[in-house]
């Protein structure tokens, strides 16, 4: 996500590097290299030379502070514009009432049934208790693909197979959630492949009859500069609250991200970083900022962790860790928290300084499946006590996984490194751990 636009932007920052300060004349090539890089990610030529003009007059306007060198002080200058750009601060997410209603919109293709999904995921690992409501009478499919993600994160859907009136389908599902005591509804609307006058009667019928406290416009990412003209479309009859962006994770310039927020003044509120229903974070201008820049964004890694915490299976981990008792069962729960947290390049880029290292790396999701492989192929008891996996059981292991024998042993003695490391952390001990190392 935005590399290309990174390392546009990196490079326009060296033509300013060596220089003792910031000009009119050594900026100009710096500004023009900077509008080229937001043009090739696709965002609008109105808001990319309204940027760049900002990003001039602020430079120019300012010192160079003697411990900062100009092209850092452009960096600063084009995080802040990139922040403010794209909204500033986090927008808030309205969930009171009972139950606060959420109505979902856009246009088909752009992810909105399965956004629907990874909402109703988020809020009830926050605690919330949602109801799926499907409103697409015109798509079985649609209808179908919702009841296959609330079972795949029991969340309960409701719908009305025989009906064809998406406003009474609306209004019976709160009365369902008021019934059934559920807190949050989210209404899944039908889409259109392209914006219509039938279409957007019915939404806006649905909105007036349900009064939400959030209708969001869910928007394929990858789309571009057609993302940010549907946005305009629907926000000059639908007067939305905030965006949604799916397919981050994907090979997207960016540009609607960039620009959405200046074309139709409507916060970005959540972002789709992945296929996975835990691939959902909400939209933080600066992280995104940063992670434009090359500069990580530790505030949504920590986000991301602390959805997959289980405070329980916590306790249960620490308890074993103290014993030294941490098994290959442990091991194999601690990577599934892992790949939960979504696409792992994505993830690593998150971590300040690790982006950039990273770049040319292919960081496959398919990291893990070797050593997943190897762990099945071992028998409930080798799992549970690792120390007697000798080596005839190392080479059935190996084949029954599709491994070799050198692959076997490497994993159970990294396995056992780790092992005693989180053993020393978990009591307490860290300079017995330090010393180990050395």
């Amino acid at each position: 996500m935005f590399e290309k636009l990174s390392e546009k932007l990196e490079r326009s920052f060296k033509v300013l590097k060596g220089q003792g300060k910031i000009t009119e004349i050594n900026i100009a090539e710096t500004i023009k290299e900077v509008r080229r890089a937001l043009l090739d990610a696709d965002v609008s030529f109105t808001v990319a030379r309204q940027f760049t003009d900002r990003v001039k007059a602020k430079a120019l306007g300012m010192d160079v502070i003697n411990s900062l060198k100009p092209s850092q002080l452009m960096v600063k200058i084009v995080h802040d514009e990139l922040t403010a750009l794209m909204g500033g601060e986090e927008s808030k997410f309205d969930l009171l009432g009972d139950p606060a209603v959420v109505l979902m919109s856009g246009l088909q293709g752009s992810g909105k049934t399965t956004f629907s999904g990874k909402l109703a995921n988020r809020l009830k690992k926050d605690g919330r208790t949602p109801l799926l409501v499907a409103c697409d009478v015109y798509r079985p499919a649609a209808i179908e693909q919702l009841k296959v993600l609330g079972e795949q994160i029991d969340v309960p859907v409701y719908c009305e197979p025989d009906s064809k009136d998406p406003v009474q389908i609306a209004l019976n599902g709160i009365a369902e959630a008021k019934r059934t005591g559920r807190n949050v509804v989210i209404v899944d609307t039908a889409g259109r492949l392209a914006v219509d006058e039938q279409m957007m009667q019915e939404i806006a019928a649905i909105k007036n009859a349900i009064r939400p406290n959030e209708t969001l416009f869910v928007v394929d990412s990858m789309t571009g500069q057609d993302a940010v003209n549907t946005a305009k479309a629907f926000n000059d009859r639908l007067d939305f609250d905030g965006v949604v962006l799916t397919k981050l994770d994907g090979d997207t310039r960016g540009g609607a991200a960039l620009s959405i927020r200046a074309v139709v003044d409507k916060p970005i509120k959540w972002v789709g970083t992945g296929e996975k229903m835990e691939a959902i974070d909400p939209f933080r201008p600066a992280g995104m900022a940063d992670r434009i820049l090359g500069m990580g964004d530790i505030v949504s890694f920590v986000d991301r962790m602390q959805q997959q915490y289980d405070e329980e299976q916590a306790r249960e981990l620490e308890k074993k860790l103290k014993k030294n008792q941490f098994d290959f069962n442990d091991f194999l729960q601690q990577i599934g928290q892992i790949k939960k947290m979504g696409n792992l390049k994505d993830l690593a880029s998150m971590i300040p300084g690790v982006g950039k290292m990273i770049k040319d790396i292919d960081i496959s999701d398919d990291a893990f499946k070797s050593i997943e492989a190897i762990i099945y192929s071992m028998t409930p008891l080798e799992r549970s006590k690792p120390e007697i996996i000798n080596g005839s059981r190392r080479k059935r292991i190996a084949l029954g996984s599709g491994t070799n024998v050198e692959q076997v042993n490497r994993l159970i003695k990294q396995f056992e490194q780790t092992r005693k490391m989180m053993a020393q952390v978990a009591s307490g001990n860290p300079l017995k751990m330090m010393r180990r190392r050395k």
